[in-house]
């Protein structure tokens, strides 16, 4: 079929490996054991956040590499995911945390 032929129902977000598995599942599978370990811990005055730091490359400065980030002055993140999809997620906690101190005031 042309590209012109195609219906909408023909489209599919799925894709099959030849082996009928679907390819997302894999990824995302093969993206969780790449991950790191991050754990939190709640103590009697705070919390503690550890998370296990490697850095995808020998050319990244270590002491630049951080996986513990501020999404406002008493909230914290860390990640054990894909570094890029941390990033954006940051971005939306950090927008979210300010619009609700806007409108709250706390």
């Amino acid at each position: 079929k042309s590209f012109k032929s195609k219906k909408m129902g023909d489209f599919s977000l799925t894709t099959f490996s030849s082996k009928g598995k679907l390819l997302q599942i894999e990824y995302a599978l093969e993206a969780v054991k790449n991950g790191e370990t991050a754990i939190g811990i709640k103590v009697k005055g705070g919390v503690v956040i550890a998370v296990e730091k490697k850095p995808p490359s020998l050319l990244i400065d270590e002491s630049s590499y951080t996986k513990v980030q501020n999404i406002a002055k008493h909230i914290g993140a860390t990640y054990a995911g894909i570094g890029p999809d941390f990033r954006v997620l940051l971005q939306k906690a950090r927008k979210e945390s300010q619009q609700y101190y806007l409108k709250y005031l706390e």
